[in-house]
This record gives C-alpha cells, structure tokens and sequence, in this order.
C-alpha cells in the first residue's frame, strides 16, 4: 500500500512558500457556510505550518464549476470563516483564473506565519484533467507542497498529483495521516477478529470492495438495498425490494468465496417491509417485520428487521477492528433507520477500533448523535472506498516516500 509517507511532522518549512491542498468543498446556502466540519479539520496542519513560520498558501476546489469562474463557488466565504477560526486574517487571492496577479502579488508579499487562500482550483478547466499549464502554475507559488485534502485523493487532478512533479517536497498533513493510518492499516493490518460492515444500494457500487474484504475480514456484514440481491441468490422472494438483477451471479460466487476462505458472511434473517417506498422520504410508512425468506411479492424491504439488528451486534461485540460503510436501511426515515441505529449504536458501545467509511454512513452516525464514539470518521466517501477495495489512491501516491 505504500503508507509510509512523509508527513508534516518530517519537514520543518520556516520561510518556505508552502502550497497546501485543503478539502474546503463546504456546503454554502446564500453565500454562507452550513456545516465548517472540514474547515475544522484542516486547522491542525494550517497551525503547525503556521507555527513552524511558513509562508501558507491555501488552495481547494468547492463544488463543480466546471472550469469557469461561478461567483456563487467562490471560496471568499472561507477566507472569512478560517480567520475567524485561525485568530488572524487569510488573505483571499481573488483571481478568476487562480495563479493570477493577485495571487503572486499576495505570495510575494508574505511574511513568515501568514496565510493566503486561492480560488477554487476548479475555476481552471484543466485542473480536473491534470493539465500540466495549470500544475505548473501552482507549483511556481509553492517551494513545499502538503496534500492534507483525502476526499479527492481517489482523483488525479493539478491541485493534488499535478503540482508534486515541480516541487522538490510533497509531503501528507494531519488529516491525511490519520485517514492513512485508520483504513490502510485497518485494511491491511487489522487487529482481529475484523469485522466488516456494507450497506447502502446497489452491489454494483461495491463489488470490488466486497471482493477484497472477504480476503482481508474475518466477518463480513450485508444490510441495506445490497442485500436483497444476495438474498435473492440464495433464491428467496424479495418481492418489489430493490435488485441488481445482473449481478444476482456474482453474489452466488461471493457466498462461495467466503465459504471457501472459512469467512463469516452474515445476511439478514429478518427484514422490515413496506408497501412501497415513502415518499417523500421521511413520511409516516407502515411497516412489518418478516422473515428475510417470507418476504411477499407485492413488498418491498426497507431495512434490516430486529433479529438481523440483533445478530449484527453480537458480531460487532467480540470484534477488535470494525470497519463500516454503507447505511442498513432507509435511514433518511425515522422509521426505517432503526437498523442503522441499532449498527450505530453496537460501535459506539464497543472496544473495538472503529472505522466509518464517509459518505451516508458517516453522515448516519453524525445525525444519529454517535459521531463521538468512533475511533475515525473518514472525511472521504469515494476515497475511502477505494481504500478498502485495495487501490491505490494518486493523492497519496503522489507524497514523498520516508
């Protein structure tokens, strides 16, 4: 996996020009920041640079602009919100093309500790494509380079891997290391028993991670619309319960592979279902619970059931590491995120190192009050999976080796 990067804490950039690579893509309604969590984050590796007397250069990208200048994706509000929360100004290098003449002005005017932050990288056409124009432009602000950004460290683009071929250093911040260290090695080196959870909808999503933590876990849990389709494999009814119909095979060859390797592979027993899905989605829905081999055709499943929640838990009770991804049910619902919040709830209650894999269930645990109890909540949906199938990410890559 190559996680033995250099990281901040290798470096000491007193009077460096310092790029930095934050994940300031923050919600904004009506020009102003509804959740700062990442703005949050990215404050210890800001600090130490800060502290250490670099010249900190800030740049993220915000939403897609798709290459053009949006004024409504500009990153002016967090110049604001970070002075705010870093007790002194940020200087906000307001060019439309990014590495302009405000931004050279601002860089050259530096002194030691203070803070300038770029427009959204994704103002530049080329940034997505990792256009070598842009990755040089970038570089020519910076004479270090630091990737504290995971949430697009699954995408090779100028801001993250472009900019780390015309810099000398290019090491990984706080946030970067501590995604490296809670899922490469909860992946790789997993104190066990390790017991993996994946929910969400479709297999299609998640075939390669089902694939490569059967090989690494010692248990592996299904809750979910995935589960349906396994279900299905094993030949029950699933009724009108969402199905990945060309995929009903490669389930089959799963629960092979996990009886093969002598791996746990826990379905749901039970199942709670519904006429039809709610709508809108948090509506009052009345619902029963069936067994997961009762289900009638004209209904659909929704979430896992109580002897399912159950089971699950128990697994989660003896586990060492515990790696979740994916909510059990339709957890936007009061009434069907019961199996989530019962998943939840058996992490939170645990010993075990626990994992959430970002996207819906980070944003499950945090909604349901638990996001305290976790050992790590992953800052990247689509990075943390690929994580977990086994790929390496360019942003990581892209770092200095120690």
């Amino acid at each position: 996996m190559g996680l033995n990067k250099k990281s901040v804490d290798d470096i000491n950039v007193k009077g460096l020009r310092t790029l930095v690579r934050c994940d300031f893509n923050v919600p904004l309604k009506e020009g102003k920041i509804t959740d700062e969590n990442r703005l949050v984050a990215a404050l210890p590796t800001i600090k130490k640079l800060i502290a250490d007397g670099g010249k900190v250069i800030l740049c993220s990208h915000l939403g897609k602009p798709k290459g053009e200048p949006k004024p409504e994706l500009s990153l002016a509000p967090v110049a604001v919100r970070l002075s705010e929360l870093l007790g002194q100004e940020v200087k906000f290098a307001a060019d439309p093309e990014v590495v302009g003449p405000n931004a050279k002005a601002a860089v050259e005017a530096m002194k030691d500790g203070e803070v300038v932050l770029l427009e959204n990288t994704r103002y530049r056409v080329e940034e997505t494509k990792n256009g070598e124009a842009f990755s040089k432009e970038l570089a020519s602000l910076a004479d270090v380079f630091v990737n504290d950004a995971f949430g697009t460290a699954h995408r090779a683009h100028c801001s993250n891997v472009g900019v780390t071929q015309y810099v000398d250093t290019a090491v990984v911040g706080y946030l970067m290391q501590k995604e490296i260290d809670f899922l490469g090695n909860a992946v790789e080196t997993p104190v066990r028993p390790f017991v993996a959870i994946l929910g969400g909808a479709k297999v299609a999503d998640k075939l390669n991670v089902i694939s490569n933590l059967l090989e690494k876990c010692d248990t592996l849990i299904i809750g979910g619309g995935m589960a349906y389709t396994f279900l299905k494999a094993k030949g029950y009814e699933v009724g009108t319960s969402l199905v990945d119909d060309e995929k009903i095979a490669y389930c089959k060859e799963m629960m092979e592979k996990a009886e093969k390797l002598g791996k746990k592979l826990l379905l749901p027993i039970d199942t709670t279902i519904a006429a039809e899905f709610p709508s809108p989605i948090d509506a009052p829905i009345e619902v029963e619970v069936v067994p997961s081999n009762e289900i009638p055709a004209d209904k659909m499943g929704l979430d896992i059931g109580t002897k399912t929640a159950e089971l699950y838990a128990d697994a989660v009770k003896s586990a060492k590491t515990v790696v979740w991804n994916g909510p059990m049910g339709v957890f936007e619902n009061p009434i069907l995120a019961k199996g989530t919040i019962a998943v939840a709830k058996s992490l939170a209650e645990t010993d075990a190192t626990t994992i959430i894999g970002g996207g819906d269930s980070a944003a499950a645990v945090n909604q349901l009050g638990f996001g305290d109890k976790m050992s790590h909540i992953s800052t990247g949906g689509g990075a943390s999976l690929e994580f977990l199938e086994g790929k390496e990410l360019p942003g990581v890559a892209a770092a200095n080796d120690k």
